[in-house]
């Protein structure tokens, strides 16, 4: 597998949230030392990256692959080092399997769930096979992990969840709102659950990148846009992976993540991969949005600012906004929204490059 994980930040032994990106991926990291730490949909390119990334820059003391694909598992077991097999743990499971999930979460600390079904159009089609996974499944990691006691939990969502138009989007909706309620059920006991909640990543299946790389080493003569004005955001796997990891340091359980990344046109996404090759107009798909929304009007209320991230608090009564105040977190302003079409920053053609560099 790709090995190629972002510089590390200068303070190693930072050990607690500071509202600072690198030193809250170290404080996550600090917290998987001689930690169990459970992968859901582990064989995927995030859980690729993460169990890498963690195995590199921390010291656990076991990491559960929970995945449905044994040949996936057996893919990435053949390529992970050697000295990291005392280490791994390749358990074939289905999220929507909850005694399987019981017996993987024994002993767990932390836990990401990153299995979904994710593709629109097969959601469309197959809708009860993306609300098995993507639903009842939700609701089997959260059943599993607080009977094994499980510390942290961090959901991984998608920007299609925010006002969605399809059933993916509807369904990690679902999920979202599972998983922050679970924090109801915790009692007395420390488990903890968030959501972080992110774009498109660069060079992912089912994105665009790699379709536009397939055409144009195929010499294509034209690149295919849905609509000329259509927006996204975008993030690096390796953003994403230690975005998670700061989760960890941060969470009190309850709060979605968002984190601030650039926007860009697909448009120009294809003339910045291919000048020489003229767009034909396509049009949108069925379930497709012309602009991507992570944070909508309604949500703003609840919503709070970080220098890298916008945290949505909870409505709980119980919620206790202090730890945010010491990081100096500032409410954003009523019917703020945060969309692909509306952001501040925006990506140039050299930093789109940059970002293929480090694609999967």
């Amino acid at each position: 597998m790709e090995s190629t994980v972002t510089t590390m930040p200068s303070n190693p032994q930072a050990q607690h949230p500071k509202g600072d990106g690198q030193n809250d991926l170290w404080a996550g990291l600090r917290l998987l030392d001689g930690r169990s730490i459970l992968v859901t949909g582990g064989t995927g390119s995030f859980g690729r990256r993460f169990v890498d990334t963690v195995m590199r820059h921390a010291k656990p003391r076991r990491v559960i692959i929970f995945s449905r694909d044994e040949f996936k598992q057996y893919e990435m077991q053949q390529q992970m080092p050697a000295e990291w097999a005392s280490t791994l743990r390749f358990f074939i499971g289905d999220v929507r399997d909850r005694a399987r999930l019981d017996l993987a979460m024994r002993g767990v600390d932390f836990c990401v769930h990153a299995a979904a079904l994710k593709h629109v159009p097969a959601a469309e089609y197959n809708p009860m096979e993306c609300i098995n996974t993507n639903v009842y499944g939700a609701e089997n990691v959260v059943g599993a992990a607080l009977s094994a006691g499980v510390r942290r939990v961090v959901a991984l969502s998608t920007d299609k969840a925010a006002n969605p138009i399809n059933l993916y989007g509807a369904s990690k909706l679902a999920s979202d709102k599972i998983f922050i309620a679970a924090n109801n059920l915790s009692g007395s006991q420390d488990t903890r659950f968030a959501v972080v909640r992110y774009g498109n990543v660069v060079g992912s299946r089912g994105s665009v990148v790699p379709l536009f790389r397939k055409m144009i080493a195929s010499g294509a003569d034209h690149l295919p846009i849905t609509d000329d004005r259509m927006t996204r955001f975008w993030i690096t796997l390796q953003h994403g992976v230690d975005f998670v990891l700061s989760c960890f340091a941060m969470m009190q359980g309850g709060e979605i993540f968002v984190p601030k990344i650039p926007s860009m046109r697909i448009a120009d996404l294809a003339l910045a991969m291919a000048p020489h090759l003229p767009h034909r107009i396509v049009g949108i798909r069925p379930g497709e949005k012309l602009h991507e929304v992570m944070i909508t009007e309604d949500d703003s209320r609840q919503t709070y600012e970080l220098p890298d991230r916008y945290v949505i608090e909870p409505a709980f009564a119980f919620w206790r906004h202090d730890p945010y105040e010491g990081l100096n977190a500032r409410p954003v302003a009523d019917g703020f929204r945060y969309a692909s079409d509306g952001n501040d920053d925006w990506l140039t053609g050299e930093r789109l490059r940059v970002l293929l560099s480090e694609a999967p």
